[in-house]
């Protein structure tokens, strides 16, 4: 058994445990500072879109906090399965992208789009916002293509090293298709 938030990690849950706005932080990403994003993309009831590492960090100091190590990241496999929430259709509401706009934000340019307010779509079966797209979301496993063919198909966890993490679900600049 595990648990997973309902919503992704607000900013303001961000500053809460960890004393500062996310996007004070180094980022990689080179969209941050387009005209008007920042704008569009920091406010207290937006995703906090960090590294994997500034995830490691907020894990560890809400474990701290709570007096344990309760928190982590889900592996990959156990992302799936709460995306899916008991479906085997391709997405948690069916197979078709029609009905893709009332569970998730996708398909925005980079000069109008961002992040918006978690928990605004419609959740999966089993109460989960935000998993097919608005941001893209980490979990503990290492990428590596050539895993997924002779994993275990019971609680698998990922290779044991790699170079790259892997995000799931959708973002709001991704396509339906992406």
């Amino acid at each position: 058994p595990f648990y997973l938030g309902r919503y992704e990690v607000t900013q303001a849950e961000w500053e809460a445990v960890m004393g500062s706005n996310p996007y004070t932080l180094d980022r990689s990403n080179p969209y941050y500072n387009l005209p008007g994003m920042a704008g569009r993309i920091t406010r207290p009831n937006h995703p906090a879109t960090v590294s994997w590492n500034d995830a490691q960090e907020f894990i560890a100091r809400l474990n701290e906090r709570e007096g344990g190590d309760r928190y982590r990241l889900p592996t990959e496999a156990e992302w799936e399965y709460a995306a899916r929430a008991g479906t085997t259709t391709t997405y948690s509401f069916g197979d078709g992208e029609a009905d893709l706009g009332r569970y998730a934000w996708f398909g925005e340019d980079f000069g109008s789009g961002g992040t918006h307010p978690v928990g605004q779509k419609e959740p999966n079966p089993w109460g989960l916002h935000d998993v097919h797209g608005n941001a893209w979301e980490w979990v503990q496993d290492w990428f590596d293509p050539d895993y997924y063919a002779g994993s275990p198909s019971t609680d698998p966890t990922g290779p044991r090293e790699g170079t790259q993490r892997v995000v799931r679900g959708g973002s709001w600049h991704a396509t339906a298709t992406s």
